[in-house]
């Protein structure tokens, strides 16, 4: 049952800082119960606890810290219709949708349990003394990865179980050593609650400090007074350009500045290649609407850009994609607000006179339904026009009509960080896709052929980042093993006593891990 309250550790706390409810899209109806919110004393007490969990969380051993992640991925299991139930309500989402949802969430903890438990994330390395080396000795020297400290997450409107309270950001800070302070979205309160309370019961179970994890509601004010408490070492975000922002603004000002993964804006190209075009231009077509439309749109890999060459191939691409766009029925966006600043974008979009509205999906039934459109402008259009840039969040595409490649690889040089490109090529197609291939290196995380950029694997060598404004820190990712580090930093021991060392960093290799012994690679023990 629901409570409306936040957790300070283990501690059930009902803020006094105003409400929120939970709102379902599709109806407009409020939900019950209303959520307290956070104040001043709420973050400090979560800080505080967060500071003096962290020593001994992240002195856990591997197994046991793996243990943990996979406790809370069976508290989330043990929810069960409840949650589906009540995410389903704040988001407007398929219960089908939810549901693969959560199996992604819980597949993310069980992931970085295995990524704990190798312990190839600690990039154990160690220098033996040389002492009879000339001119100089060599001093004993041994480095390992430790995590940065409590890390504040902020859960996303678009993702409610996988970029949330339990998501992406969330498992891999715990699974670096980080206690996490999570600030819940807004737009749904009450599945937060639930996994939150699977969290706090996870951490009770195996018997771990109560501040490794606690959950607020807040406003604007408690937000940013999280990410400056000076006990708070990294942010993970997911969201807008302007929220986005607003955290690195926050962390950048504060006396011992602290990094912000933000994960904000982008439009992820589809590059249409003349090969591919004059082959399967319908095909196409169809498939991009369908990836253009899955879930309103409402991905941050939504491909909202098109680069073609102009001429009867590109009309065949754009008769079969306005012919599909204008059979989809639109489905319900996750707030009032997003729905709002769709329509706003959209209408945006297509009073510019340069633009050419080509088709427009129909209404759906819900009181906030996406009405998908595709628009088309010129390459020359749009190098002029920086506005064309800016992410429409919803089912919302621009193809631009290039005059050659030339024009397409000027387009691509002028576009801002993506988390995407996409590549639809034949074999034939392969040269100018070499030419092309540096730029979206330059300009993108993830480059892709054949395929559409929504869905995301969460695996090793995925990478869902990229350059400015697609994330704040073009060095991370927020999806995959990889997103681990962003939660840690080396440390160094130099002739630090045998029987003080770190497990990781002993001779004997307790832990059973690979290392990196005098500049070559061991394999592990075990």
């Amino acid at each position: 049952m629901l409570t409306g309250e936040m957790f300070i550790g283990a501690t059930a706390v009902r803020g006094e800082h105003g409400s929120v409810h939970g709102i379902n899209p599709a109806t407009g109806e409020t939900l019950q119960p209303a959520f307290g919110l956070a104040g001043a004393n709420e973050v400090e007490r979560a800080c505080a606890l967060a500071w003096a969990a962290f020593d001994a969380y992240r002195d856990t051993g591997l197994d046991a810290r793996a243990a943990f992640l996979e406790r809370i991925a069976q508290r989330i299991l043990d929810l069960g219709d409840a949650l589906i139930e009540r995410a389903v309500a704040e988001s407007g989402l398929p219960r089908a949708r939810i549901e693969g949802e959560r199996g992604r969430t819980v597949g993310q903890l069980r992931l970085f349990a295995d990524v704990v438990r190798e312990g190839g994330w600690l990039e154990a390395r160690i220098d033996p003394a040389l002492p009879e080396r000339k001119p100089l000795p060599r001093a004993d020297l041994r480095q390992r990865h430790i995590g940065v400290g409590p890390v504040a997450v902020f859960g996303a409107s678009n993702f409610p179980l996988a970029f949330s309270v339990a998501g992406g950001d969330t498992a891999s800070a715990l699974g670096a050593g980080c206690p996490v302070i999570v600030k819940a979205h807004s737009a749904h309160p009450g599945t937060s609650e639930l996994v939150g309370r699977a969290i706090r019961d996870a951490v009770a179970d195996c018997s771990l400090p109560e501040g490794v994890f606690s959950l607020l509601f807040t406003e604007r004010e408690a937000a940013v007074a999280l990410v400056t408490d000076a006990r708070i070492k990294a942010v993970g975000f997911t969201g807008s350009r302007a929220g986005g922002m607003a955290l690195v603004r926050a962390a950048n000002n504060r006396p011992e500045p602290i990094p912000v993964y933000a994960e904000m804006s982008s439009i992820n190209p589809v590059f249409l290649m003349p090969g591919a075009l004059a082959l399967r231009a319908a095909t196409i077509g169809a498939s991009f609407v369908a990836s253009l439309t899955m879930g309103a749109g409402q991905f941050c890999t939504n491909p909202g850009l098109v680069l073609a060459l102009e001429g009867p191939d590109l009309d065949g691409f754009i008769a079969a994609a306005s012919e599909a766009l204008g059979a989809n029925v639109g489905a319900t966006m996750l707030t009032p607000g997003i729905h709002a600043a769709y329509e706003r974008g959209v209408d945006r979009i297509a009073g510019n006179a340069q633009v050419q509205a080509l088709a427009r999906g129909k209404r759906g039934v819900g009181m906030h339904s996406c009405q998908a459109g595709l628009f088309a402008t010129t390459a020359d259009a749009f190098l002029k026009d920086t506005e064309m840039q800016e992410e429409i969040f919803g089912a919302s595409s621009l193809v631009i009509r290039c005059k050659s490649l030339d024009d397409m690889r000027a387009v691509a040089e002028r576009l801002e960080g993506q988390l995407t490109a996409t590549i639809q090529m034949e074999d034939g197609d392969a040269e100018a896709v070499r030419a092309l291939l540096p730029t979206l290196e330059r300009r993108a995380g993830r480059i892709l052929v054949n395929g559409y950029p929504t869905g995301v694997e969460v695996c090793h060598a995925m990478v869902h980042g990229g350059p400015f404004p697609a994330t704040s820190d073009p060095r991370s990712t927020s999806v995959g093993s990889l997103a681990i580090r962003r939660f840690l930093r080396p440390v160094c021991y130099q002739d630090l006593p045998a029987n003080l060392l770190p497990q990781a960093l002993r001779d004997d290799n307790p832990l059973g891990i690979w290392r990196r012994v005098d500049g070559s690679l061991v394999p592990a023990a075990r």
